[in-house]
This record gives structure tokens, sequence and C-alpha cells, in this order.
């Protein structure tokens, strides 16, 4: 199967080489956490002399007897080289119960650059703080980003046409292996499946997945929607998955911990202030919607709205829907002090459409960046002060340089 390097992941991991952190690779299924650490290996070997490379990939047979948090401890002791930079890598961890014990006590002797991935479903961002009492710090890894589709399918040079399937195919890079569209959905529809009804019922030690399933599927079908425990658990109930509010509530929450969705909470423009009442939820890739759900409801100004939410957090941004009086901004995206109001749209060949999604954007009052990201297959232009995008340029050529 053909890979590509992914190098703002592989450079993000060589800034942290030598930092007194254990570095934590998470991800949801199948992102590419393991080829980014082999990856590194790589980078490694090639560039350093003096070092002493530990590898342990805990789904190999052959690290089977040190599935034990004491014997992966006193293996790793084991080959310890004086005299050199000794680098600790540890794949598919979760395998190793209790791991968390044997990695602490590595990462106290100091003596360790520690770089671990696992299931996202056992190294769940809200466990982190728990599981390793030193200082850690997480590598996030998407899907495939568009401009990483388009490396991965460089012989076509059709960018327009290479959107339209990315739109559809979406960024789990495994299914590109697969010659038919049945066997290429069947790959996602298992990756999928694999997280909702094994390592999330494992995980929560959950009765059934009936429940689970249902409020996964409503979430795709509600993509962009205001959300809220109450109104989901209304509507499954309705349709006859018997749930209530605290129930839903909380597996929502097991699904943005397993990266499936991003919870995106409101944000009062006029007065500075965020809002709790209910929240948007984006799942973590687009093809994982089409696989499931068919083109069902296949309303792409949300599943183009879906795109732009998860490149702005690729992007490393915090991501907020922006409320200004009675209206809505898609997007309020910040990192550090800088801040961009963004609008997202299917069409806006027709003016008044145009007018319509630049209307709120016209309303903010301060002098930050405001930008309408749709289909318009044009170069970018201004109206009114507002940057037009085409979405294929934006995610293209903005993502070296953020969002601006």
């Amino acid at each position: 199967m053909k890979t590509i390097t992914r190098t703002k992941y592989l450079n993000r991991i060589i800034d942290l080489n030598q930092t007194p952190d254990i570095k934590i690779i998470t991800g949801i299924r199948r992102s590419g956490k393991s080829k980014l650490m082999q990856a590194y290996i790589e980078y490694l070997k090639n560039h350093y002399e003096n070092i002493n490379i530990i590898f342990i990939d805990f789904m190999d047979l052959i690290h089977e007897e040190i599935r034990e948090y004491h014997a992966l401890h006193a293996y790793v002791e084991e080959h310890f080289q004086e005299e050199k930079a000794n680098y600790l890598f540890v794949d598919e961890v979760q395998m190793c119960p209790k791991f968390e014990l044997a990695i602490n006590s590595l990462y106290s002797k100091g003596k360790y650059d520690i770089y671990i991935t696992g299931s996202n479903a056992f190294l769940l961002s809200a466990d982190l703080a728990t599981l390793f009492t030193g200082r850690y710090i997480g590598i996030h890894v998407f899907p495939f980003s568009f401009q990483e589709y388009c490396q991965y399918y460089e012989e076509t040079g059709d960018k327009e046409k290479l959107f339209d399937e990315y739109s559809i195919k979406g960024g789990l890079a495994g299914s590109y292996a697969y010659r038919t569209e049945k066997d290429r959905v069947n790959y996602i529809k298992e990756v999928y499946e694999t997280i909702v009804t094994r390592d999330l019922v494992q995980k929560y030690s959950l009765p059934d997945t009936l429940v689970l399933q249902r409020l996964s599927e409503f979430l795709m079908d509600n993509i962009s929607n205001l959300t809220s425990p109450n109104k989901v658990s209304q509507l499954l109930t309705t349709d006859k998955t018997t749930t209530n509010h605290v129930t839903v509530g909380r597996y929502i929450k097991y699904l943005c911990n397993a990266f499936v969705f991003y919870d995106i909470k409101r944000y009062d423009i006029r007065g500075k202030k965020y809002l709790e009442s209910s929240e948007k939820f984006y799942l973590c890739d687009t093809g994982i919607r089409y696989a499931i759900l068919g083109s069902r409801n296949m309303d792409y100004g949300r599943v183009y709205e879906n795109m732009v939410c998860i490149e702005l957090l690729r992007r490393g941004y915090d991501v907020y829907v922006g409320k200004l009086y009675q209206k809505e901004i898609d997007f309020v995206a910040q990192k550090g002090s800088e801040k961009i109001y963004i609008q997202v749209s299917d069409n806006i060949s027709d003016q008044n459409t145009l007018e319509r999604e630049c209307l709120p954007l016209l309303q903010i009052r301060d002098a930050y960046p405001k930008k309408v990201i749709a289909r318009t297959r044009h170069p970018k232009y201004d109206y009114e002060g507002i940057e037009i995008y085409n979405i294929v340029d934006w995610l293209l050529q903005e993502a070296e340089n953020g969002a601006q």
C-alpha cells in the first residue's frame, strides 16, 4: 500500500525530541498513529548515531511474553544502554494491563525518551492525567486532510475532482487500498463499528450498544444542528429507542472522548462569554458519515461545514459556534491573539444566498478577519471586506499558513 510522509505530525514529534515528557500519540483508530511512530524511528536512525531504540509492538507475538507490566519494565531495563540516548517506543500499549505502572516507573528514572500509542478508547484524553503521574504531551493525529489526500493521489491533477472524491471517501487512508466501493465502505464501517460496539463497550462496561449506535447515527445525521441531551433523548425515544437525557449525555461524552465526534461549544460574541445550553457535534471524518448513512440527507453544506471544523482543529485552533443577537456565525476560530469569523456554505452563486451568509459577519463590529468558505470554484475575492474562499483552495493553500 502506498504511504506518504505526514510532515506536520513528524515535525511536531521532532520538536519534542529529548524533552522530559511522556509523548502520547492519540487519535481515532486507523488514523495513522503507528505509521507516524515508525516514521519517527526512521528519522532518528537516519539523523543520530549514538542512540539506542527500544521498540515494543504488542500486536506482534514476539512481545507476547512481556504483556504484563513487571515483565515490560524488566524488558526495557535489560535493553538500556549506557552512554547512549535511550528511546522507548511502545505501540498498542493497552494490551499490557496496568501498563501505566511500568511507564511511570521508567519515566521516573529520567533516562528514557518515551513515546507510546494505543487504542483511542484506552488512552482517552480524560484519562491521561490519572494514568500518568509524570509530565506528558499528547500528539493528536487526525485522519488525512484534503492536502494529504491530494498528495496521496498526486497523479490526479484535477483538484476539484479530488475534492468531490474526498467529500465521500474521507481521510481514513486504509480504505484507499481497496479497488471496489463496497470493500472501501466495508473497511470504514468495520473501523467505526469496532470503536462503537467493542472499544467503548469494553471501556465503559456498557450493557448494550443499541442506544450508543442510534445516538451516534443521530449525531451524524444532524451535523451542524444545535443539540442537547434532552432533545436527543426525546427524539430517540420517539423513534422507539428508549433512553433518557442522563444516558445520552454520558454516551455523547464517551463518543467525544474516543475522538469519533468533536464537541463545539457556543460563544456569545457580543457578551464575550461561553453558552452551555446546547452545542454542536462534528464527526471526525466525513467518510464515516457516508459509509454508515449512505447518501441519506446528503446536505453538502453540512458536509463542508464539518470539513472546515475538523481542518481548523487540525491547524490548532480553538473552535466555537458564534452567537450574535439572534444570528449564528458557523465558527469563531482562536489561536493565541488571533481570531477569525467563518461562515461555510455549499453554493453562494445566488446573490441572495451570498448576502444571507455575509449578513451576520457584517454585523460584527470588531476588526478581526471575516471569511465565507464555499464551493465557489473561483479564486478568492472580496465582498464588503469579507474574504470569499473556494473551499478547495482554502483547504489546500492555507494548510501551511494557518487559516488566514
